[in-house]
């Protein structure tokens, strides 16, 4: 799984760190996201589904690795 993230998009609603706080924080100055890890571990790999899933900004992009 490969991660990206749209920190234009990002409104800073913070479920994605919620989901997935091992992949996904925030910025303190603005709460905007800030991707910690573009290619997670596999066990991670559903809490980062679901982190994309509830993203109210859809700034979350998942896809397969190349």
């Amino acid at each position: 799984m490969r991660i990206t993230v749209d920190q234009d998009k990002c409104c800073g609603a913070g479920s994605c760190v919620l989901s997935a706080p091992d992949v996904f924080d925030q910025r303190d100055e603005d709460g905007v996201v800030v991707l910690l890890d573009p290619s997670p571990a596999e066990h991670l790999h559903a809490a980062v589904q679901e982190a994309a899933d509830v993203c109210p900004a859809a700034a979350i992009a998942l896809s397969e690795p190349e």
